[in-house]
């Protein structure tokens, strides 16, 4: 009896944190297009953060790489990607430059694009790999044939974002702090 009380509690946690994806992704492009103070220490943790976490995508997909050979090759392709777009949000960015301090906007559109590639990615993923697992010949891999390597992909893009977005709020920061002194 407890068995079915477990099991119960456990797909209903996953019904609920299904039905709350909306929520949350709506919650995340409001908080990533929000009017924010320059501050260069929030800045220089994020840029950290994500580069902790970029670096332990490349770790990742190197193993993963054993079993899916173009697994790295598509994480650093997508990384590559990513800082691209980074640089593109930079050059988006409204920046607002008060005798106190620096404010910035990140683009909305790119912000938006972001946000939906990730459960985009989520879905096309899962119907990949439902569909590699019943239609993949029994002497090919499953792995290979799910898209495993195009999720990292997608991953690395997102922290490539990332990752180039902070540095350059980082340094357009700590500029404005040098020049006002």
């Amino acid at each position: 009896m407890p068995f079915i009380a477990v099991a119960v509690a456990l797909v209903g946690g996953v019904l609920f944190v299904i039905a709350l994806m909306p929520l949350s992704l709506v919650l995340r492009y409001r908080a990533g297009t929000a009017r924010r103070p320059g501050r260069r220490w929030v800045a220089a943790i994020n840029v950290v953060a994500v580069g902790i976490s970029a670096a332990l995508l490349l770790m990742v997909a190197g193993l993963t790489s054993y079993w899916i050979p173009v697994a790295f090759r598509y994480a650093l392709m997508g990384l590559a990607g990513g800082c691209l777009l980074g640089l593109l949000g930079l050059s988006l960015t409204r920046w607002e430059v008060t005798p106190r301090s620096l404010h910035y906007t990140p683009s909305r559109a790119l912000v938006l694009a972001i946000t939906l590639m990730v459960p985009a990615r989520l879905l096309y993923g899962f119907w990949r790999s439902w569909h590699a697992w019943h239609s993949t010949p029994a002497d090919a891999s499953w792995l290979a044939a799910s898209g495993a390597a195009g999720s990292l992909a997608a991953g690395a893009l997102v922290l490539g974002y990332y990752l180039a977005y902070w540095a350059g709020v980082w340094g357009r920061i700590s500029q404005h702090q040098r020049r006002t002194g």
